[in-house]
């Protein structure tokens, strides 16, 4: 069994980005492996035991949330960072109690990343994520992505609590999620 002290995992459908990605943590001297099917990550995390995991948080239409719970009864030790191109704070609230130990917006960078698993192993495993002030348009967007989960993904029940027409409301939901 290899050494799992510095083994990272690396959990995200995009099979260029998960390469790129074990490469690059290759490069600055830490073992690393990608998987790309959810249905593989519980033997691959049973099989190497990673100290490390980047879990995207959405895996060919997975919740990668789902898989946190897995991954820390097969590795409680493991340090999770959760990665997603769909930031939301009632996705990264989730991810943190389940027991993520931080949540990041891609695009992001390999030392951001690593600095998250340092700054994690320093905190002793106090879990955190990036708090910068919200524009009013993202505050907007939280708030409706909120409402809408409240109301299990029902565009009509959310329309009424929002107090807004339907269309108007998925117009919103058309658009990409708008940077903080």
């Amino acid at each position: 069994m290899t050494d799992s002290s510095d083994i990272f995992l690396v959990v995200d459908d995009d099979a260029t980005f998960n390469a790129v990605l074990v490469r690059a943590l290759e490069r600055r001297g830490h073992a690393a492996r990608g998987v790309t099917d959810a249905r593989e990550v519980a033997a691959v995390a049973g099989e190497l035991r990673p100290r490390r995991v980047v879990l995207d948080l959405n895996i060919a239409g997975v919740s990668g949330l789902t898989l946190i719970p897995v991954l820390l009864e097969i590795e409680p030790d493991c340090r999770i960072v959760v990665l997603t191109g769909y930031a939301s704070i009632a996705t990264a609230v989730d991810a943190i109690k389940l027991g993520a130990v931080q949540y990041l917006a891609k695009p992001v960078e390999v030392d951001t990343i690593l600095g998250a698993f340092d700054e994690a192993d320093a905190a002793e495993g106090e879990a955190t994520f990036s708090a910068e002030p919200l524009s009013v348009d993202r505050l907007e967007w939280e708030h409706i992505q909120r409402v809408l989960r409240e109301h299990d993904g029902n565009i009509s029940a959310t329309a009424r609590a929002l107090k807004m027409h339907r269309r108007t409301l998925q117009r919103k939901l058309g658009k990409k999620p708008v940077r903080s």
